[in-house]
């Protein structure tokens, strides 16, 4: 997605400057700069755009248990627009080390910087032994996350995971933020994300793209699923549903990086140019603006999915090798399709005997009934 720079970005630090000795790039929102004695806790954070969006839930559950708790996230730059729109978030830094990179160098000099800022807990979110290494150096006195990669000694406060008590993603990180023996969140009761943009911030966006809302009701599709083809339902199919809705009256918005711009060429193709297609030329804070004004969204398990969920927009998800039980979105208005063979969810990336059947035997009317049953709901809902 593009780059652009917001708010956060200016309270926030590109890590790549506290690399060197002596200096945090960083302020403080005016509204948390901290007090003496006042607890804050180091939040190393995931490379995906739906885990970070579930690891709302998390922050969200150390405010409910420690109101006075400031909670700084170790972050992508990618996410800084996504943090800003989670109130729960202090401060944050950007990580300038790509997933799978090493950079041994430059995480424990950033380790160094981290190490000023008094933090009396760190929780590390990703599973990787790396991940625990810049709270490892930074004496960090407390430690927690999963033993993940064999990590004993790097956390000092490391869990097992039972994965049958904990099935899913989100409960994985807000079990984390309980003491060792009191993880009691496998219930399914915790706080579902909830991305907060301002209005100057969704203005700004519309302006930016030259839309208005008010040109009609906005579907958002977005095609794409970064994970591989095996997540990906037919364009062709996300494009029937596009001309429908223009028919209808409405509009349509396509949302993608700049890998999906095939994708979305193919649906706009289906629509005959009709959709304004915004893949590759938003970055992720001009994507959250803008589906928040999104009167349904139709997607496929991605990142995006979980935005919007976020955002609480109604929203259908077509699922293919992938499990609706382990990511759900986690919205109130969302359904979910499968088609259930018996071979999936097997989780590939690409389907082994190239059938694709668990995304082809998903039609365009299935769809088509849960957007209009979502719909009625919601109408019935703005009744009560």
């Amino acid at each position: 997605m593009g780059q652009s720079t917001h708010k956060l970005e200016r309270w926030s630090s590109d890590i790549a400057t506290l690399a060197a000795p002596g200096k945090v790039n960083a302020q403080a929102r005016p509204e948390s700069g901290g007090q003496v004695g006042q607890p804050r806790v180091l939040v190393v954070c995931p490379s995906w755009v739906g885990d970070m969006v579930m690891a709302q839930s998390l922050f969200r559950v150390l405010k409910a248990r420690q109101p006075a708790v400031l909670i700084d996230a170790l972050a992508p730059a990618w996410s800084l627009g996504l943090l800003e729109c989670m109130p729960e978030v202090s401060e944050a830094f950007a990580f300038p080390v790509g997933h799978g990179e090493l950079r041994l160098g430059l995480r424990k000099r950033i380790a160094n910087q981290l190490k000023k800022r008094g933090y009396q807990q760190a929780i590390v979110l990703p599973n990787s032994f790396k991940a625990a290494l810049v709270p490892f150096w930074a004496g960090i006195p407390k430690r927690t996350g999963w033993i993940g990669e064999m990590r004993f000694g790097l956390l000092n406060d490391a869990r097992r995971l039972d994965k049958g008590r904990f099935p899913m993603t989100v409960e994985r990180f807000v079990a984390l933020a309980a003491g060792k023996g009191q993880l009691n969140w496998g219930d399914r009761e915790f706080p579902r994300p909830r991305l907060r943009p301002s209005p100057e911030s969704v203005r700004g966006a519309l302006a930016r793209f030259g839309l208005k809302s008010e040109k009609g009701p906005v579907l958002a599709v977005c095609p794409g699923a970064e994970y591989g083809p095996a997540k990906r339902w037919s364009a062709q199919r996300f494009g029937r549903i596009a001309s429908d809705w223009i028919e209808r009256g409405g509009q349509v918005w396509l949302f993608g990086s700049k890998k999906d711009r095939e994708l979305t060429r193919q649906v706009d193709a289906g629509t005959g140019g009709r959709c304004v297609d915004l893949a590759g030329d938003t970055d992720l804070r001009q994507v959250v603006d803008l589906l928040s004004l999104a009167e349904m969204v139709v997607c496929n398990d991605s990142g995006l999915m979980h935005v919007a969920a976020a955002l609480e927009r109604p929203l259908v998800a077509v699922y293919g090798s992938s499990d609706p039980g382990f990511t759900p979105p986690l919205g109130e208005h969302c359904r979910v399709i499968s088609a259930g063979l018996a071979c999936s969810p097997c989780f590939k990336r690409k389907c082994p005997d190239g059938s694709y059947a668990c995304l082809e035997e998903i039609e365009v009317s299935r769809v088509q009934r849960e957007m209009v049953e979502l719909l009625g709901q919601q109408e019935n809902d703005a009744k009560k």
